[in-house]
């Protein structure tokens, strides 16, 4: 079969694009990893490569899986040697396990995923400050954030300085140094400390270089500083680097994707060939003008035009609703006519930020219709889940202190928190492992008889199912332990009987991956390996009918109707992109993949009024600027008919948030910026004339520019000086009591709540 013959001509143009560094730059739907796949193909069967020097990189364990899948398809049978396919993380795994002696580690090294740091952090931050406001999950975002940026422990504080980053210095020296004492590396150490290898061994560098002679990258736009920096070094014995990637869908800048890596991909790589593909073949061609109208408003872009042959299809049909449980409801009814006429299509609800799936769960539970939330707690990271890996990587690495921790007294067996205490201190103390420390107290005759009695049965336990880790397989191994801990009982004896039968189900399933992990060949490790590098998205179901899901987690999805919901500014964009042009081009960047998910029909719905997002308690949200840059001509407004139901109940043609919400609104200014028991004398018929009459009222009693110190709405997003703690974006505003609390990030000091009565902030 000639390959080629089932491409356009620019995926073509790509397929068969020779040595030296090529960036294929591909839209929305255009077929980017048709070209990955079938480019695999070419190589191997044109004989220009061995499939083992091929080495393919992506994000997603579900995204590697696919394209194995369509490579096999293509190329057909089975050969001796196969091309490797894989997510950075996976490739990382793979190197650390044969080379991370190099740096003093062993290679039996625990994986420690989010849940896992958070409890370390937890550890450190009580040990150092108990009396601390810091959250680890604070600490640990800027942990991570130092780690993307190539910062260590020791420069910390003089790279990011600010109220307390000497804090986070410590805590971050303190956390790299347990995490090497365990034995243990975070998702972020696996991408540094594999370059580490390569840099520190130049041998092992030509070595891996030599080896993987052709380097493919899917979603480039999504790579940070140190996959770019190991693509460099796994590159340094040839130039064929080959990536694609769509700088209009970067949008993980908080994990560290750093969109300059593919907008400046020519510069690193001289030479480079560029290819743009622009025929998508998901969407109709209005869902391509409108995502293409909404993104052009951006500058840090190469440009695309997506065109498509499936016709111009339906508009984009823009509902106004009267309330968020409206909107909600308004949503479900049209999903439940869709259904009803085409039962076998996808739809999905895409919303920005997580709180907003709750009025969506409510009403379409009411509804009757069946859906999937994507984003709640994934498989992996499920209690009893984590409870039995956790048993797992305590055989695997002893030295696993978090693991070790998790388990010592689940299920209850005597060992109390002072016990615990007691064994962590020595641990700090001897800087040693707590697995060894236990060893040894069992033996110590200064210790309680009763606490030496049960440390003794739980270190017996751990020396039984040691002995069953070279010998039995995984599921045995796992059957051994429930047994022996009558985990099953305790589930009964402390949830519901429902709850109880979900989690010895999750049980199950558990123990049926291990079985298929064990007729894979898998080890142990290879096993644990598989579930840390795990996410949500791999256990998506194909079959829901209804996903919800943010937009952030509907990247590479795609359904035949989408709703985006909460269209407004303060919600979408969000507050914290209004003041940087860098942040709102990535909020852009996150309508246009919204948008480019439908297939046939798209919907987008705002609401004026949703509490917190608007200037204040009875001031209506805005429009999204991102509506307002959509073509008119392809944008179906309708509106609730609670709204218009109050505007003939009015007598007035105005719009509801322009005419209701005002009145409100000036009660609550004018405590504020007039006398206690004046009334005003205007009564504002819009929003335009509310806010002017502030303005007059302000420049009244404070002069013309100057800033009130009282009587000005300090609304999310908004740039504010403080005297202590300098400059700084307000993230939140809400009642608290009688009062208005303020949410403040400052540069200098970091997160602080305020009561904006007493803040005396200055509004810049």
């Amino acid at each position: 079969m000639d390959i080629l013959s089932q491409l356009n001509p620019q995926q073509r143009l790509a397929v068969e694009h020779g040595p030296g560094p090529a960036l294929v730059l591909a839209g929305a739907g255009s077929g980017k990893t048709r070209v990955i796949a079938y480019r695999i193909a070419y190589l191997i069967r044109n004989a220009a490569a061995r499939p083992e020097s091929i080495l393919a990189v992506t994000f997603t364990n579900k995204a590697a899986s696919e394209m194995r899948q369509r490579v096999q398809l293509i190329v057909g049978p089975a050969r001796s040697a196969e091309p490797l396919i894989s997510t950075f993380h996976s490739f990382c795994v793979r190197l650390l396990r044969r080379e991370i002696q190099q740096l003093g580690y062993k290679r039996d090294f625990s994986i420690y995923d989010t849940d896992d740091q958070k409890r370390l952090i937890k550890n450190i931050l009580q040990e150092i400050n108990p009396d601390t406001e810091m959250t680890p999950r604070e600490v640990l975002s800027r942990i991570s954030y130092a780690k993307n940026h190539g910062t260590s422990p020791e420069q910390y504080a003089k790279r990011f300085p600010f109220n307390a980053s000497e804090d986070i210095q410590r805590i971050y020296i303190q956390y790299n140094q347990r995490l090497k004492n365990t034995n243990s590396l975070d998702f972020d150490d696996l991408l540094l400390k594999a370059s580490e290898v390569l840099r520190k061994k130049p041998e092992l560098k030509k070595h891996y270089s030599d080896w993987y002679r052709y380097i493919l990258v899917d979603e480039y736009q999504d790579t940070n500083r140190p996959q770019y920096e190991l693509l460099g070094l796994l590159t340094s014995e040839h130039r064929n680097l080959f990536v694609v990637g769509d700088e209009d869908q970067s949008i993980y800048k908080f994990r560290g994707a750093d969109i300059q890596n593919i907008l400046k991909f020519e510069t690193d790589f001289p030479g480079a060939k560029i290819i743009k593909l622009e025929q998508n073949y998901r969407s109709s061609q209005n869902i391509l003008n409108v995502a293409g109208s909404v993104v052009k408003n951006n500058t840090e872009r190469k440009g695309k035009i997506l065109w498509t042959d499936n016709g111009s299809g339906d508009v984009i049909t823009c509902y106004r609703a009267a309330s968020p449980r409206e909107e909600a409801g308004w949503i479900a009814e049209q999903i439940n006519n869709r259904l009803q006429d085409e039962p076998d299509k996808h739809i999905a609800i895409l919303y920005r930020t997580n709180f907003l799936s709750r009025n969506f769960e409510d009403i379409l539970t009411d509804a009757g219709i069946p859906y999937a939330v994507v984003g709640s707690v994934a498989f992996f990271q499920r209690m009893e889940i984590k409870d039995l890996l956790a048993y797992l990587r305590v055989l695997f690495n002893p030295e696993d202190d978090v693991a070790l921790l998790r388990i010592i007294n689940t299920p209850p067996r005597g060992i109390g928190k002072a016990t615990i205490d007691m064994l962590t201190e020595v641990a700090l103390e001897t800087n040693a492992p707590i697995f060894k420390v236990l060893k040894e107290k069992v033996q110590d005759p200064d210790l309680p008889a009763r606490t030496a009695h049960v440390l003794q049965r739980f270190q017996n336990l751990l020396d039984k199912w040691n002995g069953l880790k070279d010998s039995k397989s995984i599921p045995r191994i796992l059957d051994t332990i429930l047994e022996d801990v009558q985990y099953e009982q305790m589930i009964r004896r402390n949830e519901t009987a429902s709850e109880a039968e979900n989690r010895l189900a999750n049980i199950e399933e558990l123990i049926r991956a291990a079985t298929e992990s064990g007729q894979r060949g898998e080890s142990i490790s290879e096993f644990l390996d598989r579930a840390s590098l795990s996410s949500e998205l791999d256990h998506l179901d194909p079959n829901a009918r209804v996903s919800l899901m943010t937009l952030h987690s509907a990247k590479g999805l795609e359904f035949d109707t989408v709703f985006l919901a909460g269209l407004e500014d303060g919600l979408f964009p969000h507050a914290h992109s209004l003041n940087s042009e860098e942040d709102l081009e990535e909020e852009r960047r996150l309508c246009y993949v919204g948008i480019t998910r439908a297939r046939r029909k798209l919907f987008v719905t705002w609401t004026p009024y949703r509490k917190n997002y608007g200037l204040d308690a009875g001031i209506p949200a805005k429009m999204s600027r991102f509506l307002n840059e959509m073509p008119a001509e392809l944008i179906e407004q309708i509106e609730s008919d609670e709204l218009n139901d109050y505007q003939q109940r009015s007598g007035s043609a105005g719009r509801f948030y322009e005419k209701a919400e005002p009145y409100r609104a000036l009660e609550v200014y004018s405590k504020r910026i007039k006398p206690a028991g004046e009334t005003p004398k205007v009564r504002p018929k819009s929003i335009a004339e509310l806010r002017a009459y502030l303005e007059e009222q302000q420049k009244s009693r404070n002069g013309p520019g100057e800033v009130p110190p009282k009587g000005r709405i300090i609304k999310p997003g908004t740039r504010v000086r403080h005297d202590k703690f300098g400059d700084g974006i307000v993230l939140s505003r809400e009642r608290s009591g009688n009062n208005i609390k303020l949410v403040v990030t400052f540069s200098r000091a970091g997160r602080k709540s305020l009561i904006e009565q007493y803040a005396k902030l200055k509004v810049l």
